[in-house]
């Protein structure tokens, strides 16, 4: 397990930590839930219900909202969740939720779940969520809530990487539009397979009243509740597929489009939009009506199911054969979501030793690119157990050494306000008037406001060498308050319009860039980070060696340039940087 899951499991689990006055500090927003598995909470196979699972994380989610708002709280949102493993009946699951980080009147909330075998004293990682919760309205006006004070390392890690999720959730909508629409006119005609099941077959229609106990103290259905009815007509659907019980692997991130109250009906719908060798889409939709009034829709969802043979592995699935007009174009959309999903579940991974360097780029996994390579930054921002190495004219050099990955961090102060350096910085085509380590840099392609694929040519380190050149994708991000940094980060990517040449030797960069923390209105705290790769290594082993303070001139002339442009006005425009 890399530092990096340690870090992201840690987060959620229950941390007490002795004061240096004796007190214990246990996060305000912390709460647990408990609950040994009975027969009534199963299905037939003796498996917990994920609708129960879902309804109990829900609520162990809310309280923590509410914990932390002082108010009621409704879920707005739910991130992909991805069930590692079922739970049997008789053993026990173990729910932690805590707010990460709250905006201006919704939060997000971390969700850790756990299952443990009493008998066997084995304890085993079941799923981690993100849900968003917003406060409701109280008497006085609109709650505007008070801000998360992160006290520990891995505390201070999610709420960095809160602001990143939160960015991703607001797009997410769009984006996925976008890449649906391309995805789908470049996938051509179906194949149409004989023995295929027709997909009304998988046809589900259920309805459902809202009673009092579906409901908070605010008459408000429980999110949780909708999400364990979809649930149930999904997996229905599923099974009329396959005439097996299927098992849930994935919730795709869904929305809470509109309200609902007790004395609706909820009207479930669920059918098989796509099936794939080992996996099946089943697509939900939720609407609710009181009375005679048109329907309202409250959620779509979109869940993935696996059939696991006697071994527990995935088995061979049938074909479906889709619905005329409609049909047809569910079925190439999951095609198409399937694709954005591999990608999604591959890019976002924490385990970086899994990754390579490079990741091919393309515009339906660039959202995805750009979370990661900001994450990654953040997540080298966030350790705390660098060592200092040398120290001159104020330009320090600290060193992380940790599962045969070397870091490097340089860290100095200029006399710069920091969106100006910010500003300077970001653009890397002007990097080389103080970088001696970059010759050339071309903009590739601007991908949107925030990032940018850049081609940069390096000197060789040994005469009479081939230079390197890279291939890279800037992300820059912009804090959202006081208690975030301007960020800057880098790392490489694969075009296949630009493959190697003969020229140059390809480097590779996994993660580096800049940080910049604001001090005061005229000083800055600029911080430079590199996950050292084979590719990078040549250019600073010296530095880490200490045979050399090339560090020290290199980011001193990078303060000479920023303090000598720091009043210039020609800055750019918001499409460049």
């Amino acid at each position: 397990m890399t530092s990096e899951e340690k870090l992201a499991d840690v987060t959620l689990e229950p941390q007490v930590i002795q004061g240096v006055c004796g007190e214990v500090y246990r996060n305000p927003t912390e709460v647990q839930m408990s609950q040994i598995v009975l027969p009534c909470h199963a299905n037939h196979c003796g498996e917990l219900s994920v609708g129960q699972l879902l309804k109990w994380m829900d609520s162990t989610a809310c309280l923590s909202a509410e914990r932390h708002s002082g108010c009621s709280c409704v879920t707005a949102s739910v991130d992909d969740i991805h069930f590692e493993h079922t739970i049997g009946v008789g053993n026990v699951v173990s729910i932690v939720a805590k707010v990460n980080r709250a905006f201006t009147s919704s939060m997000e909330v971390g969700i850790l779940v756990t299952c443990e075998d009493l008998y066997t004293d084995r304890q085993w990682k079941v799923c981690r969520a993100f849900a968003t919760f917003v406060s409701r309205r109280t008497e006085a006006g609109k709650v505007h809530l008070k801000q998360v004070i992160p006290r520990t390392q891995a505390e201070q890690m999610e709420y960095s990487l809160a602001a990143e999720r939160r960015r991703m959730r607001l797009i997410h909508a769009e984006i996925i539009t976008d890449l649906l629409n391309s995805s789908t006119a470049q996938l051509g005609e179906r194949q149409e397979y004989e023995d295929a099941v027709p997909a009304e077959r998988t046809r589900v229609e259920s309805v459902e009243l809202v009673l009092p106990p579906h409901a908070n103290h605010q008459v408000s259905t429980f999110g949780g509740q909708i999400m364990a009815w979809m649930e149930n007509v999904a997996t229905i659907a599923a099974s009329r597929l396959c005439n097996a019980h299927p098992t849930l692997r994935t919730i795709d991130m869904f929305h809470f489009r509109g309200p609902s109250h007790i004395g609706d009906r909820l009207v479930l719908k669920a059918i098989v939009n796509n099936t794939f060798k080992h996996s099946m889409e089943v697509g939900v939709c939720a609407e609710a009506y009181q009375g005679g009034e048109p329907l309202r829709h409250i959620n779509s969802a979109f869940m993935t199911f696996e059939v696991l043979d006697g071994d527990r592995k995935p088995r061979t699935l049938p074909r479906l054969r889709p619905e005329p007009v409609d049909g047809g174009r569910r079925y190439q959309e999951a095609i198409a979501r399937r694709k954005i999903r591999l990608d999604r579940k591959y890019i976002t991974s924490c385990k970086q030793t899994e990754v390579p360097l490079s990741v091919p780029w393309d515009p339906s996994n660039q959202m995805y690119l750009s979370y990661n390579n900001v994450s990654a930054l953040k997540l080298m921002d966030a350790r705390s157990n660098w060592v200092l190495t040398s120290e001159k004219n104020k330009v320090r050099l600290y060193i992380l050494e940790e599962n045969h990955m070397l870091c490097i961090k340089v860290e100095m102060h200029v006399s710069v306000p920091a969106e100006q350096a910010f500003h300077l910085l970001s653009d890397l085509r002007r990097r080389k008037e103080w970088d001696r380590h970059y010759e050339e840099c071309e903009v590739i392609n601007q991908a949107d406001e925030d990032d940018t694929l850049y081609r940069v040519v390096t000197p060789s380190v040994s005469k009479g060498g081939k230079g390197k050149d890279f291939i890279l994708l800037g992300s820059r991000r912009k804090p959202c308050d006081a208690r975030d940094p301007y960020l800057i980060a880098l790392r490489s990517v694969t075009l296949p319009t630009h493959p190697p040449t003969e020229d140059y030797t390809r480097g590779e960069v996994l993660c580096a860039g800049f940080t910049l923390w604001e001090e005061s209105g005229t000083v800055t705290k600029i911080t430079y980070y590199n996950q050292a790769t084979p590719g990078v290594l040549p250019y600073i082993s010296t530095d880490v060696a200490g045979l050399s303070s090339s560090f020290s001139s290199t980011f001193s002339a990078c303060s000479h340039f920023l303090e000598a442009n720091k009043d210039s006005l020609e800055t750019l425009p918001p499409s460049l940087f």
